[in-house]
């Protein structure tokens, strides 16, 4: 589907993987989700999208310097991304980036939440976001994997979201940004459900078949974590790519937990 006409403050508008191996992970990704790739030259640091059906959904890039993480990258919608810094800077969190300007594309932050979790923040100029979400091969859903729940809801409040708890049971604990019935992204309360850490954003993209995707996975050198699993909100793998990044992939269900 298209993606969501104007997001709300605080929702994810865009993720991009940071990799050590530029050509071996443009291959993957091209290969298993049927991604295009264009690379913007090295005027723009070889930074890459990726493109289903000529509509943007996601970003690569090389690592810059041994000491730029590697893997996916969640950014959060910030129309004022100065403004959103020192919302994070005073609900505990820690600035990894200032804001800076790049180019015409938009201006970017990278705080950690008080977690320990990695996160950018965006505000557009040129460069909008997802233009497609929520199918095949596009991106379908973001969630925080928080050690520290009770310090994250109210941190990301402070970044625009509208919490909502959707569950608080003794193993299974979590939150969505949930504006106008549209539910935008989740926390996930990790230790309650018995998780240990770090504290990191995981990226789920869409499948019309999880188990079909699970072999292709394999087939091209990556690794199948967990699953595929029926669940209640679909048939759930969880994926490191050859590179070890981790992500998540959701398909319809094929069993008793169908929704």
């Amino acid at each position: 589907m298209p993606a969501r006409g104007d997001l709300p403050t605080g929702a994810p508008i865009w993720n991009d993987l940071t990799t050590d191996d530029l050509d071996a992970t443009v291959a993957f990704y091209t290969d298993l989700f049927g991604w295009t790739h264009e690379n913007h030259g090295p005027e723009f640091g070889n930074y890459g999208t990726f493109f289903l059906d000529g509509k943007r959904v996601a970003g690569v890039m090389p690592q810059m310097s041994p000491q730029s993480p590697l893997g996916w990258l969640v950014h959060l919608h910030a129309p004022d991304v100065d403004a959103a810094t020192e919302a994070a800077k005073r609900a505990g969190g820690s600035v990894v980036l200032d804001p800076l300007d790049v180019m015409d594309l938009g201006r970017q932050a990278v705080v950690v939440d008080p977690s320990g979790a990695a996160v950018s923040l965006w505000q557009p100029g040129t460069q909008t976001g997802f233009e497609t979400v929520a199918e095949h091969a596009a991106p379908g859903w973001h969630e925080l994997h928080t050690q520290d729940f009770d310090a994250s809801v109210p941190f990301y409040a402070e970044l625009g979201w509208t919490p909502r708890i959707m569950s608080d049971e003794p193993q299974f604990r979590y939150a969505v940004d949930e504006v106008g019935g549209q539910q935008y992204a989740g926390i996930m309360d990790d230790p309650r459900s018995g998780v240990p850490g770090p504290s990191y954003w995981l990226v789920y993209f869409g499948t019309d078949d999880a188990d079909a995707t699970a072999a292709r996975v394999t087939e091209l050198g990556g690794t199948v974590v967990r699953g595929p699993e029926d669940t209640p909100f679909g048939r759930l793998l969880n994926v490191t790519d050859p590179r070890g990044a981790t992500f998540s992939v959701i398909g319809p269900n094929t069993g008793a937990a169908q929704a």
